[in-house]
């Protein structure tokens, strides 16, 4: 029978929302599995602008190959926490973690917030 626990994103420090730095590919890392193909990382992410416009956010779910691994959200201004990852399976691949990264359409106004179910 699988297990579930509720895990911090790893490219965050103790839960605290991820400042998104990067305006390009390769984005700022939000999450990165384990090694193993067989332990699955439900992710779950919400974005927050904090700008007085809008802006636009690319997740790189997976993957940094356009448009295979894009979700592309705008984010609205100063509205609260957007869900723009609701829940999508990730795992490794058997010998390497596979990761997310999030690339905005302006430097440091949007934080990802969020968490991971873990299935082992």
């Amino acid at each position: 029978m699988a297990t579930y626990s509720k895990q911090q994103l790893s490219g965050g420090s103790l839960g605290a929302p991820i400042l998104v730095a990067a305006t390009a590919s390769t984005g700022t890392t939000i999450h990165a599995t384990g090694t193993s193909a067989t332990v699955l990382d439900e992710v779950w992410l919400y974005a927050y602008n904090s700008s007085s416009s809008a802006v636009l956010l690319t997740i790189q779910y997976g993957g940094t190959t356009s448009p295979n691994n894009d979700i592309k959200i705008t984010v609205p201004s100063q509205s609260g926490l957007t869900l723009i990852v609701p829940g999508l399976i990730l795992a490794g691949n058997g010998s390497a973690a596979t990761s997310v990264y999030a690339y905005a359409g302006t430097t440091n106004v949007v934080t990802i917030s969020g968490y991971v179910n873990r299935i082992a």
